[in-house]
């Protein structure tokens, strides 16, 4: 189990980058490890994740050790972070989760389709 949730993102990605820095400056405490997906293959190995994967849908692993992708992942990054924990526990309390997760994976995979038409690379393998 990791000892904090971890959150997978297309570094490469500037809408994705423009997010996660928008993330990591709320996360003033560390409580989520920021995994960009063009660092290293070493922990997308280890849950079993392709980079393609990886860049169709955003993922996180939870304090469980559990892979989650699309709005659950954003659910287990928001759960940590001050301003979006009231967020996650709305979604959560009203069951909205599965139709936000929806509305994401039509978002998702609308942005890479755009992705991959500028140029889409994955690293060599």
């Amino acid at each position: 189990m990791p000892a904090k949730p971890i959150l997978f993102y297309d570094g490469e990605c500037p809408l994705c980058r423009r997010e996660i820095d928008h993330y990591r400056k709320v996360d003033k405490q560390s409580r989520i490890d920021w995994q960009d997906i063009f660092a290293s293959d070493t922990t997308l190995a280890q849950y079993q994740l392709s980079h393609t994967d990886a860049m169709k849908v955003i993922h996180a692993v939870d304090s469980a050790g559990t892979l989650q992708s699309g709005a659950h992942a954003f659910v287990v990054v928001w759960q940590e972070l001050p301003g979006y924990r009231h967020l996650a526990t709305i979604l959560k309390k009203l069951h909205l989760v599965g139709l936000v997760n929806r509305a994401y994976l039509v978002f998702a995979r609308l942005r890479f389709r755009s992705r991959c038409k500028q140029g889409c690379q994955l690293p060599p393998r």
